[in-house]
């Protein structure tokens, strides 16, 4: 009798890059192209441009305003005490992803990137792992280059993107698991976790944002552009 085959369609283990791939991919085009309630990045560099005397004041703007937005969905989400904690902590990465790449997209496009290449957002959606957490996959070798060589590589690199992915994705379930406890005593107080949460995501996007800055260097400093 020949050996019964395997849906791999149907194995959640199998599946798994492919979901988190696919969840990835969902929070960077929010992020970009912005929803009903919070505009895109472009539009959002734009805004800030308009408002500042250069392109670094708008970056400055642009991170003191991502700082803000992060702060208050961590508060928001880190309301409710220990019954919510299974629904809300969820809720409060994703949301915190998508501010921080769109900081990080908003960035890239007044350094002069084309946020829409898919070099650029391997990059972009690298920069969510933090200055150490990159370093750290160079320098043991999963990543062969930096996410400046990452972004303005003349192709697309298919396989790579794939490890970005995994490791990010790993990274934000990691969050899930660090802050589960260190918001565990928070959330008996609800007001406090609210407070902590807003902290936490508050300094967190404003490494990101520092980070992403020294990424993402004009193009004018490497040659390319007016």
């Amino acid at each position: 009798m020949a050996p019964e085959s395997r849906d791999v369609s149907k194995n959640p283990v199998a599946r798994a890059p492919e979901v988190g791939g696919n969840l990835l991919r969902t929070l960077l085009e929010t992020a970009i192209t912005g929803t009903s309630t919070l505009p895109g990045a472009k539009s959002a560099a734009a805004k800030h441009l308009a408002k500042k005397s250069g392109i670094e004041d708008a970056l400055e703007s642009l991170v003191l305003t991502h700082v803000g937005l992060a702060g208050a969905q961590g508060f928001l989400t880190s309301l409710g005490g220990l019954p919510t904690l299974a629904v809300t902590l969820p809720a409060n990465i994703a949301g915190l992803a998508v501010v921080q790449i769109r900081l990080i997209a908003s960035i890239a496009h007044l350094r002069g990137y084309d946020i829409d290449s898919r070099q650029v957002r391997t990059a972009m959606t690298l920069c969510l792992m933090g200055r150490e957490g990159t370093q750290k996959l160079v320098d043991s070798g999963v990543l062969p280059t930096t996410p400046l060589a990452i972004a303005t590589a003349p192709v697309f690199d298919e396989t790579l993107d794939q490890v970005v992915g995994e490791k990010v994705l790993g990274e934000l379930l990691s969050r899930i698991g660090g802050r589960r406890a260190s918001l565990l005593f928070a959330r008996r107080v609800p007001l406090l976790g609210g407070g902590v949460g807003a902290t936490m995501d508050g300094l967190s996007t404003i490494e990101i944002g520092g980070y992403a800055r020294d990424v993402f260097v004009s193009r004018r400093r490497l040659g390319r552009g007016d």
